[in-house]
């Protein structure tokens, strides 16, 4: 689990919106282009540290309140990726991490399994979009993080605590989705 974590925590990024507010990013590309929540990228002033260090105003080009998901731009090239999963595979029971900066702590880890995917669950009554629930600890700051399989690949976006042992993601097919709207318009 440990070399998953490493794999993850090289597309981690950290995002400062200006204020006191900060969360997490997962770069999608490696020309610059990182996802995060919408709720992350919600003001001006977006600011991101990459994994190497170095910290570049962010830009964001995309955004989607419905979902909790944002795209952001960095002018930076050769950033590291994960390689993508299949998120509409998961099953209850299958291990899942969670990477992102919960508390302040940079590059955190945290690991349960899937407790349910798809549209209409109990967590999310009041939504028709596709979720993962997970039976872990998502804190503030694992927000726009990567959620990885046991094998390391992008199976979604940390977005918000359901309860003290349950958090929720936005599946990589959703993201997906967003992007190929977002981007071709």
């Amino acid at each position: 689990m440990a070399r998953v974590v490493e794999q993850a925590r090289r597309a981690l990024v950290h995002i400062r919106n200006g204020h006191a507010g900060a969360g997490a990013g997962t770069i999608w590309h490696p020309e610059g282009l990182i996802l995060t929540n919408a709720h992350v990228a919600s003001r001006r002033h977006l600011e991101v540290t990459l994994p190497d260090g170095r910290t570049l105003p962010a830009r964001a080009v995309a955004h989607d309140a419905e979902r909790d998901v944002a795209a952001l731009r960095v002018e930076a090239s050769g950033l590291p990726t994960i390689e993508l999963g299949d998120s509409r595979q998961l099953r209850p029971g299958q291990w899942v991490l969670a990477v992102g900066h919960p508390w302040g702590v940079e590059g955190a880890a945290t690991a349960g399994v899937v407790a349910g995917a798809g549209r209409h669950l109990p967590e999310m009554p009041f939504s028709d979009r596709a979720w993962i629930a997970v039976s872990l600890h998502l804190r503030p700051g694992h927000s726009g993080g990567p959620l990885v399989d046991a094998r390391g690949c992008l199976v979604g976006i940390n977005t918000m605590m359901a309860g003290p042992d349950v958090g929720l993601a936005v599946p990589v097919h959703e993201v997906k989705a967003f992007l190929k709207k977002a981007l071709t318009v």
